[in-house]
């Protein structure tokens, strides 16, 4: 079963003469979109091991509203998302008249806010209601920069372009639509040189390709498939090209991205959605998808159906929201507290183990995903864990719901090393942690956490 039927729209890459030759790269220490550099959640040099509300905590400051998006930091800034206005509690849920995004840029070092932008509601929300947005609100994807500037995208509420001292540059309109099941979107957008990468997947049905100068749209790909994509895409190289690549419903697709044409895709999950997102490792891309479970890896590369010569192996792995990361020759997963290590040249599995927790309860295991039995942990409805696991110097973190970060040693075995919390309140930790000059950047639905050995 397949919803590819990729239809290409270029508008302006040829006409313009974007060049897509000269990548701008980040700072070692930068983590510059979802899960740092090209969404790998790999990142240069150690960081803490252990930490507490009262140990190696650098900064916590207050934020405006909730989110899930993740920080990123370029240099000396940090950027993060939060809504308010509309949403924030199921207790207060308001009005969607009021509903704002905010754009904060924090120095890194100090924890002190340098600006905040507040960007009024465009467009009618998906309501908060049901079992979809009350688990994530209004401010789901994480920020991207090429380092002097940052890009924003906020679903129904568009994309924007802000300059580092918060000067708005452009806004663009990226469509108004809502997926089938109104779960709203979360997807994060990336850069590829000129060309800023927005999967409106549930707003417009497309991956859309704009300039990131002007927000002029350059092209754009269509499919029904995308109305049920969540994650985030990567850029894979093949051979002397690179390409996009992202997992859509039951395949994995690999498109251009100088138009936005589909070069190539192949069998995956069978699931009619895809939330999780895709891994690069040099020319191979790996997955991990929930909803009825599978793991795939397959060779970057190849032209049109590649499933019987490019997938170098495929299994019944189970993952959910969280993306899998890749730390030399293994693959780790983490899903309802167990942590699921495979090999990346045949997908055996090397182990398979329950995280140990802080609490009372000595596993993860039977929690709501916010560490609380049978409830509703924090805001989320029927709780699920969001964040995906980040490595530095040999070490995984990976934080639940709770705000539990567990660290566990990048090995053929099973070695928690740690298990850490900046609070004892009840906060909602759905983010992905940023890792940046050795510290980590936590955020919850109240506060922004900076973690540094001292």
């Amino acid at each position: 079963m397949t919803t590819r039927c990729i239809q290409c729209c270029c508008s302006a890459v040829l006409a313009m003469g974007i060049s897509l030759v000269g990548h701008w790269a980040p700072a070692l220490a930068d983590w510059n979109r979802f899960r740092g550099p090209n969404g790998t959640g790999v990142a240069e040099g150690p960081a803490p091991v252990q930490w507490s509300p009262t140990q190696n905590l650098k900064w916590k400051i207050p934020l405006p509203g909730p989110g899930v998006s993740s920080p990123i930091v370029i240099g000396d800034r940090l950027f993060v998302t939060c809504y308010s206005g509309y949403g924030v509690s199921r207790d207060n849920v308001g009005d969607m008249e009021q509903l704002q995004r905010h754009l904060l840029c924090i120095n890194a070092k100090t924890g002190e806010q340098l600006w905040q932008q507040d960007i009024p509601n465009t467009a009618r929300e998906d309501a908060f209601s049901g079992m979809g947005v009350p688990s994530h609100g209004y401010a789901s994807h994480t920020p991207t920069s090429d380092g002097e500037h940052v890009y924003v995208f906020f679903g129904k509420g568009g994309v924007l372009a802000f300059d580092f001292e918060g000067k708005q540059l452009w806004q663009a309109d990226v469509g108004t639509d809502s997926d089938p099941r109104r779960w709203g979107s979360s997807s994060s957008p990336i850069l590829i040189d000129n060309v800023l990468v927005v999967t409106a997947g549930p707003e417009s049905r497309a991956l859309i390709g704009l300039d990131k100068a002007t927000g002029q749209e350059l092209w754009r790909a269509d499919s029904d498939g995308f109305g049920m994509v969540w994650g985030t895409p990567a850029i894979a190289p093949a051979g002397d090209l690179e390409e996009i690549v992202i997992g859509a419903p039951y395949e994995i697709w690999a498109l251009n991205p100088e138009n936005g044409k589909l070069r190539w895709y192949c069998d995956a999950m069978d699931t009619e959605s895809f939330s999780s997102s895709i891994v690069v490792q040099h020319d191979k891309i790996f997955a991990i998808e929930g909803r009825g479970g599978g793991s795939i890896a397959v060779q970057t590369g190849g032209r049109d159906d590649v499933t019987k010569t490019k997938v170098l192996w495929s299994g019944r792995d189970n993952g959910r929201f969280g993306t899998p990361i890749v730390v030399g020759e293994r693959l780790y997963s983490f899903s309802g507290g167990v942590v699921t290590c495979l090999d990346t040249s045949n997908g055996e599995e090397v182990f398979r183990e329950r995280l140990r927790s802080s609490s009372s309860q000595n596993t993860t295991s039977g929690t709501d995903g916010g560490g609380r039995r049978g409830g509703r942990g924090g805001r989320g409805f029927g709780g699920m864990d969001y964040s995906s696991p980040v490595t530095a110097a040999g070490k995984i973190y990976y934080t639940n719901g709770r705000g539990e970060t567990f660290v566990i040693a990048a090995g053929t075995e099973f070695e928690q090393l740690a298990v850490n919390q900046v609070t004892g309140d009840n906060e909602t930790f759905s983010a992905t942690p940023a890792i940046s000059d050795g510290a980590i950047y936590l955020r919850s639905d109240k506060h922004l956490y900076c973690v540094a050995n001292d």
